[in-house]
C-alpha cells in the first residue's frame, strides 16, 4: 500500500508552497536579525557591567540560534516524513 499525500487534490497547491518558501525567509531573516543585534547587545552590556541587560541578551542569542536551526529543521524533517511515509 502507498501512502503519498495528494498535493494535487489542494486548489492552490503551487501558491502554498510559495508562501511557505516566503514565510521561511521571514523567519531566518529575523532570526539572523535578532542574533545580531542581541550579540550587539550581550558585548556591550558586558563590556559595561551590566550582569542583568547581558543575561537577557545571551538568552536573545540562544533563542534566535534556535530558531534558525528548528526552521531549517522542519524542512528536513518534512522530507524526511515523506520518504518514509511513501515506503509505509
Amino acid at each position: 500500500m502507498n501512502v503519498f499525500p495528494d498535493f494535487g487534490a489542494v486548489g492552490a497547491s503551487d501558491e502554498l508552497a510559495s508562501v511557505i518558501g516566503a514565510l521561511l525567509t521571514i523567519v531566518l531573516i529575523g532570526a539572523v536579525l535578532t542574533l545580531i543585534v542581541s550579540a550587539i547587545i550581550w558585548a556591550v552590556a558586558s563590556s559595561s557591567g551590566n550582569p542583568y541587560a547581558a543575561q537577557k541578551a545571551r538568552i536573545g542569542v540562544l533563542v534566535a540560534l534556535g530558531t534558525a536551526a528548528l526552521a531549517g529543521a522542519g524542512v528536513a524533517w518534512a522530507n524526511f516524513l515523506l520518504s518514509v511515509g511513501d515506503t509505509l
